[in-house]
């Protein structure tokens, strides 16, 4: 145990708050390991305070170590910290062209300018993120150029739904190694609507392992445009090559997913082409690749969007753009360089 003195909290310590919060500690503990006053970790918490999303869609205030390592590089930039950017405006530029134009996020940026040379400036990302929460810094980069913001959801407004029996075999049925993303070849689909008079719907299909991206562009939110759309994709691909890529899919038990068969049965005559596994009623995390998908969708098609008016051209931008974008999940790599690895081995 530390001796309880006089001391700034640093990012290391920060990690212990948040560990020993989750593991519910009292703060009179926590104060005495990392050796600081009660005050302090009092403080230390109210500033690192932040909303979060549980599995259950409930937003829950917790402390984060990075919410509140933000909040200490920026007091120390207002104290009168030079900038560490300086006069490298390439930098900055190149920084705010990223976000704003490309829409990347700042992880991405900070890994980008990594590996590119040209640049006598490196910044990590809780500084680039430290510079746009300024406000001062840039001309046209803010916060709101950010996905994430954080909105709190008013459940009195929702009402429960009944939930729809599945068409088909659950998701408790699914071959254990897709859930641990190991093995190419197991999708999870999912629609995104039009706003209120809107027609047509985005159906999205996404890889689990390479975390490729499928748009395609429906009329309607009906079970038969789903499986025709399915139908094409199994002509554009060939009845073997479909198969090896598309082993299973995993949707929710919307209306547009009710004919488990159709999608199921090859359109060539008789015999399968995919497996098919639906997913527990309000259990989106299931599907968390759709879910983060879907996330990105809406940066470029807001809520309200009417599909019926959107192009096939822009769909397919969109599409592109994400396959495209560096992951760091996928150590920097793209959906599509990914896709092309497994897909040549296949």
């Amino acid at each position: 145990m530390k001796k309880t003195g006089c001391k700034d909290i640093k990012w290391n310590d920060r990690l212990i708050i948040e560990r020993m919060l989750k593991n519910r500690e009292s703060k009179t503990k926590i104060a005495a390991y990392i050796g600081v006053s009660r005050a302090s970790i009092y403080n230390e918490i109210h500033r690192g305070m932040t909303l979060q999303m549980t599995p259950e869609y409930e937003f829950v205030k917790v402390y984060c170590a990075d919410t509140a390592e933000r909040w200490y590089q920026a007091h120390l930039a207002v104290r009168g910290m030079d900038l560490k950017l300086g006069n490298d405006f390439a930098a900055a530029n190149y920084i705010e062209r990223m976000i704003v134009e490309k829409r990347y996020s700042p992880a991405v940026v900070a890994a980008k300018m990594q590996e590119e040379r040209g640049f006598s400036t490196r910044l990590c990302v809780n500084t680039i993120y430290n510079y746009i929460y300024r406000e001062d810094v840039f001309l046209k980069l803010k916060k709101e150029h950010l996905r994430y913001k954080g909105r709190r959801r008013n459940r009195k407004s929702s009402r429960p739904k009944a939930a729809r029996a599945s068409a088909g075999d659950s998701i408790e049925k699914r071959p254990p190694e897709v859930k641990e993303r190991k093995t190419f070849g197991h999708w999870e689909m999912d629609t995104v609507v039009s706003g209120k008079d809107g027609r047509g719907i985005l159906l999205v299909l996404a890889e689990r392992t390479t975390r490729y991206e499928i748009i395609v562009l429906l009329p309607d939110r009906t079970a038969s445009s789903v499986v025709k759309a399915l139908d094409v994709l199994e002509k554009k691909y060939g009845r073997r090559k479909f198969r090896r890529t598309f082993k299973t899919i995993t949707c929710d038990n919307g209306s547009e997913f009710a004919d488990c068969q159709g999608m199921e049965h090859t359109r060539y005559g008789r015999g399968p082409r995919t497996k098919i596994y639906y997913c527990h009623p309000y259990s989106a995390y299931e599907r968390g690749s759709n879910e983060n998908a879907n996330g990105l969708i809406r940066r470029f098609f807001p809520k309200g969007t009417d599909f019926s008016k959107v192009t096939k051209k822009a769909v397919r931008q969109v599409q592109d753009w994400m396959n495209q974008y560096p992951r760091k999940i996928l150590g920097w790599k793209s959906a599509e360089d990914m896709m092309s690895i497994f897909m040549s081995s296949a």
